[in-house]
């Protein structure tokens, strides 16, 4: 795995310093104002345990920032449920730019949602964080001449280009695979991861042996598995998310089929479990950035996030330290800007924001300049993914 040169401990503290030192200053101009910070995620349907972890993260930082009285106003998380749908995603995103209280967003968890909403996001202008989406195109559009509107787009994770990429040399090299099948769902997500993997596996002497696609929410991937194992392949790797990995998975190991199995970031998130029990153990998945776990900056975070929402199971979700690092960088960011929509975009271009992360900055695109990737086995006794490369 790639590793950060960070400072550690002591950027996080001048971070934490600076923020409270603009605070005291800024508190001397405070009105009473309510600010609010939207989160703009599945929080129903098969993506919603998902979507409900990163809200969880994101009023953590909240609470966090109020509590230490950080900011002239108080500040406020503002949930929206785009159910993982692009159409409910343009919805929810016209709402919360008509809602003048909203600086900036959180959001969207998938792909998909994030292309249709972040066009909407750009005429306001609002600022859009993304602790998930990982498709490269929703930054590049912002510097084609078609883009209406500023560059408001940002994330925090590497993109599909880079993941796929990965994924390829690690079974093309790591697990000297020769024969594929190449399988993807259908979305933004999984066509692009699915792409990606292609192109490097052939490009490094690998073949692909089949290549098929399998409907969001199917029940019955009988005949997916089918198409897949005509080729004879050692191994198959997947582009999409959780709930259909499992079912594959489930049924591959059914017909008693042991075959490699690989699969992207979408599909690494204890909900692979619930779906197919033992069948996922030993599956590879990639991490696009660095699991929480391997982050020493990330132990305060996780305490807390036990602390404050333990009584309801795991800890933290693969992305939830993304989403929590995305509000640490709003806050900040209100704190230097103040509460304006414009002025708050251009001092997240600017950011270097010292966290649980290390120091996180943005390209002209929006993309973070340190682009990690980390890859994971499924290991179904304990409902871990540890990291083996």
């Amino acid at each position: 795995m790639a590793k950060k040169k960070l400072s550690g401990a002591g950027h996080i503290l001048a971070g934490a310093v600076a923020l409270l030192l603009v605070g005291a200053v800024l508190g001397c101009r405070s009105n009473g104002k309510v600010v609010r910070i939207a989160v703009a995620v599945p929080l129903t349907g098969d993506l919603g345990s998902e979507g409900e972890s990163l809200r969880r993260a994101v009023v953590l930082a909240v609470e966090q920032v109020n509590a230490a009285k950080r900011l002239p106003f108080r500040v406020e998380v503002a949930p929206f449920d785009d159910r993982a749908d692009p159409a409910e995603a343009y919805n929810v995103a016209n709402l919360i730019v008509d809602d003048p209280r909203i600086m900036a967003v959180i959001g969207h968890y998938s792909s998909d949602c994030s292309e249709r909403a972040a066009r909407v996001y750009a005429r306001a202008p609002l600022a859009m964080i993304s602790p998930a989406s990982t498709n490269p195109e929703l930054t590049r559009a912002q510097l084609r001449p078609h883009w209406l509107g500023a560059r408001v787009v940002f994330r925090l994770v590497p993109t599909d280009d880079v993941q796929g990429d990965f994924a390829a040399r690690f079974m093309r090299g790591r697990l000297r695979q020769r024969r594929v099948s190449v399988l993807h769902d259908g979305t933004l997500y999984g066509r692009e991861l699915a792409e990606e993997f292609k192109k490097t596996f052939l490009r490094l002497g690998g073949q692909v042996v089949a290549e098929t696609s399998i409907k969001v929410g199917v029940r019955h991937p009988q005949e997916v598995i089918g198409r897949l194992r005509s080729g004879n392949p050692q191994g198959i790797f997947f582009g999409g998310r959780y709930p259909e990995a499992g079912l594959i998975l489930k049924e591959m190991r059914r017909l008693g089929l042991k075959l490699l199995f690989c699969s992207g970031d979408g599909a690494r998130t204890p909900g692979l479990f619930d779906v197919a029990g033992q069948s996922a153990d030993g599956a590879y998945l990639t991490m696009a950035g660095a699991p929480v776990e391997t982050l020493p900056e990330a132990r305060t975070f996780i305490a807390d996030y036990r602390a404050r929402w333990g009584h309801d199971g795991e800890g933290p979700r693969p992305f939830d330290h993304y989403g929590y690092e995305a509000a640490q960088i709003v806050l900040e960011a209100l704190a230097s800007a103040g509460p304006d929509r414009a002025q708050l975009v251009d001092a997240i271009h600017r950011t270097r924001h010292a966290g649980l992360l290390g120091v996180t900055s943005f390209d002209e695109k929006g993309d973070v300049c340190d682009m990690t990737v980390a890859m994971t086995r499924a290991q179904a006794v304990d409902r871990s993914f540890p990291v083996v490369h």
